[in-house]
């Protein structure tokens, strides 16, 4: 089977994110088997090299600005742009693979696609329409999906959905065959990121409660901090809820807690250091409203045996089982999430044993190998086709 392929990340390492990490180990294992891969994705860092390769895999990176915190655009402008862009176009590439279909280079993969005749294969890593901190933002955002986003379902030649929930979204713009891959996790890799000490013995009276993400509206992550606001004395001086990331709903967070001297935003941090604060947690609270896919964070935290409190969003409820590697609430409300909060830090033996199993599921259920191996099935049909 030829393979050559040409995929089109909004983002991509050092850049930070579930989908960055979803694309980078995606595309790594697929060089190990072989693959011959150019990857076609923002400038973003600044700092990054246009052009480089890394792990076998070609990297091209096209001059990009952000319009909106985590959304890229390209630089039109830029004659960068166009010498680079244009310049795929004398390659030729068996399939081409587009990632999350609010995303502008999804679409580019699209017009890329048809021109060169080529299958294109999209990964969708969405489970709803993207709710931002604006309504006029959301509105934009649902609109371009009723046209941009449905052109990439209808037109791409098969989609992928990384859960169930993406799946169902999927097939409310296109009614082909969608499967569902999960992904897989680099599990080696976690296990060699030693433990956050510096945080332990900052925090070593402490429970620590944790969040990993992008902080856009969607995360829900103002219902957690409600949810610590609303604990009785007695259970927060036992507890220290740390937040990782960024995203435009940060300010609103940071001025949120500003009165809670038990809630930290940490900001953006480089994975290693978030997986290593993940090792010393003993609490992740997914808190998302509809709209992701399969939270990678999430899976993260369970591989890193923290005991989860999850709304069923974002995939949690395709790998949580209540009451036994976490526990599930119907939805974020503040007071469901206190009243498991409370629970959880009143039975350190649940949270131990809630942690393990976790940990026990992520570890046989999510193999890139697996992974790799569907993906691969997918591309013979669609090269078949051909």
């Amino acid at each position: 089977m030829s393979k050559k392929l040409l995929i089109f990340a909004p983002y991509y390492p050092p850049h930070v994110g579930g989908l960055e990490s979803h694309s980078a180990e995606f595309n790594y294992h697929l060089a190990k088997k072989g693959y011959q891969i150019t990857v076609f994705t923002s400038q973003l860092p600044k700092n990054t090299p246009l052009q480089e390769i890394k792990d076998n895999i070609e990297i091209i990176r096209f001059p990009a600005f952000e319009i909106v915190p985590n959304y890229p655009l390209p630089k039109f402008w830029s004659l960068k742009f166009w010498k680079l862009f244009i310049s795929l176009f004398k390659k030729d590439f068996n399939i081409v693979i587009s990632r999350t279909r609010f995303f502008l280079s999804s679409f580019m993969a699209l017009i890329f696609a048809k021109i060169k005749k080529t299958p294109l294969l999209h990964i969708e890593h969405g489970s709803d329409f993207v709710q931002l901190s604006s309504k006029f933002k959301s509105l934009i955002a649902k609109i371009y999906d009723y046209t941009f986003g449905w052109l990439i379902f209808k037109f791409s030649n098969k989609n992928i959905a990384i859960s169930k929930a993406v799946q169902k979204f999927i097939y409310k713009f296109d009614k082909k065959r969608s499967p569902i891959i999960y992904r897989g996790l680099n599990m080696h890799d976690i296990d060699n990121i030693a433990k956050n000490l510096k945080i332990s013995a900052k925090y070593t009276d402490k429970i620590i409660i944790t969040f990993v993400g992008r902080l856009y509206k969607w995360k829900g992550v103002e219902q957690s901090i409600l949810a610590i606001k609303n604990l009785p004395l007695v259970i927060k001086e036992k507890i220290v809820f740390i937040i990782i990331g960024d995203g435009e709903d940060f300010l609103n967070l940071k001025k949120l807690s500003s009165s809670e001297p038990n809630v930290k935003l940490f900001g953006k941090l480089q994975r290693e250091e978030a997986i290593s604060i993940l090792k010393v947690s003993s609490i992740y609270i997914h808190s998302a409203f509809p709209g992701g896919g399969l939270s990678t964070s999430l899976l993260e935290a369970m591989y890193c045996k923290n005991s989860i409190i999850a709304t069923p969003n974002e995939g949690a409820n395709e790998i949580i089982k209540d009451n036994y590697n976490g526990i599930l609430i119907s939805d974020n409300n503040p007071k469901y999430i206190s009243e498991k909060l409370i629970d959880l830090i009143n039975n350190p033996a649940k949270i131990k044993l809630f942690g393990q199993n976790a940990h026990s599921h992520i570890k046989q259920n999510f193999s890139w190998k697996k992974s790799i191996e569907k993906y691969e099935k997918e591309f013979k049909e669609l090269l078949a086709k051909k």
